[in-house]
């Protein structure tokens, strides 16, 4: 077996994306939609992240995609243009891997290179089944902000959403390149 690599995602990883969302929407609480969008969804959604100049990656082994992350505009005003929101998801059988670390790496890595600095992190259910993204952000050097409470519900609870924010490149020491 290989080591997994990172690369840019491409249209032909859609059908694999969404199939690993589709179960993290079905199962889980890192998204809270409640119905999986279809495949033409997720490749809208792919090439808007493209188009507005953010970072799409695939981890993969043996042709075999298994997560994926990318990186969007944080909020749609200008002055958040410096900062940038990022969203991994991990397909069930490759959980655990470090998969995730080597996704949210490459992702920082590739938005500082582009000029963004501040990358803040979303985190539904934080401290329920969620708690692996928060632990992963947490190694990476991210910090807490803030937690709304009980501002989601899904599989018939109250979620909790926290924010997580991590500085990317020269961060606020100069002002933003864009």
């Amino acid at each position: 077996m290989t080591a997994p690599s990172i690369r840019p995602a491409t249209s032909a990883d859609i059908t694999a994306i969404a199939a690993i969302y589709a179960h993290a929407v079905l199962h889980g609480t890192a998204s809270w939609e409640v119905e999986p969008p279809d495949e033409p969804e997720i490749l809208r959604r792919y090439e808007a992240i493209l188009t507005g100049g953010y970072p799409y990656l695939v981890a993969e082994r043996d042709g075999t995609v298994l997560g994926y992350a990318y990186a969007g505009a944080y909020r749609p005003r200008p002055a958040y243009r410096s900062t940038v929101e990022n969203s991994i998801y991990i397909a069930p059988h490759a959980q655990g891997l470090g998969l995730g670390s080597l996704l949210l790496d490459a992702l920082m890595q590739d938005c500082a290179g582009r000029g963004f600095r501040q990358m803040i992190a979303v985190i539904g259910d934080g401290t329920g089944a969620s708690a692996g993204s928060r632990r992963l952000h947490e190694r990476a050097g991210f910090r807490l902000v803030g937690v709304a409470e009980n501002v989601g519900f899904k599989h018939g609870r109250w979620l909790d959403q926290m924010l997580m924010q991590k500085e990317l490149g020269e961060g606020d020491r100069s002002p933003p390149i864009f």
